[in-house]
């Protein structure tokens, strides 16, 4: 990945992981951004962000000697984790798309060594730490790592694993326990310590972009719906309950991200679509200034109406039978406006007011939940009066033909969007995100 203009302030937020009324507290992460800001300087870099991981996200998954099919890939957020006995800390991605906790371990072949993250990258080792476990393949965990009996196993034999992704990268190695060490948040918003046990994977092996990229952490971390995810081993202990949120700041790249049930404010829910590897929603319409856009396509006729949700993803990417007619639409009142290209964005000057000179854009899901994205969210200022569309056509299939749309952190900034895993609902709204993020989530105070 290429080394981000330095201009690009990398902000760090407070972010909240909340357990719910079960829990002992609340847990507490720093989370830091890699890109700070917008402009001509990064909409490559962004590009090229979205295009590896779009790679990754329609590969099929190969876990070695069994396997559920789910992805994993490196997002645009990323925390820092204390794990171990003693407890050493490790930056891992914070991704909705994966649904297993890893981290490069002590002899790994091909991990990264240097970041230009501004982080010390480390290496965990089960032998340094009084509390880790190996986990052998015929032990349960294992078991609930893969959702399916571990193949070819022999008592005794480690709990490995393959990923590889539609890029040529991959990561290999084998799952462990250990502690995971979180600050929890009281009623009085004082941190205090708290204690999971959670099974990992411990990689041995990287390849590809994986190894190479200068943007590089010590892992990833997945909030995806398997077992094998943290929320999930989380929720089956007690702890907490599985539902987390996301807030993005669309103000200075950084934003919330928490476990937990949302105080306020009220939202309406739409369904997950159930059996895909991702958080899908079923779209019914798209507005724009009030006015439906027709789209009588195959992604209609066929009943083809999955958006996938994804906050690691920059952009948001549409078929043409939606990205050409929304186009249009977007640009009936600027008939005479001179569009020109910038690193493959449509561009163009503009010495007005954006949000009064374009429409607003409205999704509505399943059970009229809507989403509203406004012209400042959509559009780029990528110099002084210089605007670029952040719409983008796709061109993109997923594996079994369909077309693929896709809602990244282009449309998701300024909302809260909550993936209420229990009741299989994500329910969205417009939110402040830098604005009293405490209050958000219950406390244990509150029961």
């Amino acid at each position: 990945m290429a080394m981000v203009d330095m201009r690009l302030l990398v902000v760090v937020v407070a972010v909240l992981v909340a357990a719910a009324a079960v829990a002992e507290g609340n847990v507490v992460f720093k989370v830091k951004h890699k890109y700070g800001g917008r402009g001509s300087s990064v909409l490559t870099e962004l590009k090229a962000h979205d295009s590896r991981r779009h790679g990754r996200m329609l590969a099929s998954v190969d876990f070695h000697l069994g396997g559920n099919g789910q992805p994993t890939d490196a997002a645009l957020y990323y925390t820092k984790l204390s794990m171990g006995t003693p407890p050493i800390d490790y930056h891992v991605q914070v991704d909705t798309g994966s649904d297993i906790l890893w981290v490069n371990c002590a002899g790994c072949d091909k991990c990264p060594e240097k970041s230009n993250l501004g982080i010390e990258l480390k290496l965990y080792d089960i032998k340094a730490s009084s509390s880790a476990k190996a986990i052998t393949c015929d032990q349960d965990l294992c078991t609930t790592m893969f959702n399916a009996p571990y193949s070819d196993c022999k008592v005794g034999l480690a709990c490995e694993y393959q990923v590889t992704y539609g890029d040529g990268s991959a990561t290999a190695g084998y799952f462990v326990k250990d502690e995971v060490h979180f600050d929890q948040v009281t009623g009085n918003l004082k941190t205090g310590p708290m204690t999971g046990s959670v099974g990992f994977g411990c990689s041995a092996k990287q390849s590809g972009e994986l190894g190479t990229s200068t943007a590089a952490v010590d892992g990833i971390i997945g909030f995806g719906q398997a077992n094998s995810s943290v929320i999930s081993q989380l929720a089956e202990a007690g702890k907490v309950k599985k539902i987390f949120s996301h807030c993005l700041d669309n103000h200075h790249g950084g934003g919330i991200f928490a476990i937990g049930e949302v105080v306020e404010p009220k939202l309406k829910s739409t369904p997950i679509v159930q059996d895909e590897p991702h958080y899908n929603v079923v779209m019914e319409r798209i507005e724009v200034g009030g006015s439906v856009v027709d789209i009588r396509t195959s992604f209609f006729d066929l009943g083809t109406r999955d958006m996938i949700i994804d906050s690691g993803t920059t952009l948001a990417y549409l078929p043409d039978s939606m990205y050409s007619p929304l186009m249009n639409k977007l640009m009936e009142k600027q008939g005479d406006l001179g569009i020109h290209k910038v690193e493959g964005f449509k561009c163009f000057d503009y010495d007005e007011n954006v949000d009064d000179g374009f429409p607003v854009v409205t999704f509505t899901f399943k059970d009229s939940l809507k989403l509203t994205v406004y012209p400042h969210d959509y559009l780029f200022e990528v110099r002084e009066n210089e605007y670029c569309f952040g719409w983008q056509n796709s061109g993109i299939q997923t594996k079994d033909g369909k077309e693929m749309t896709l809602l990244g952190d282009l449309v998701l900034s300024g909302k809260l969007i909550v993936y209420d895993l229990e009741k299989q609902t994500i329910s969205m709204t417009e939110y402040n995100c830098e604005y009293r993020r405490s209050l958000l989530f219950k406390h244990q105070s509150e029961g």
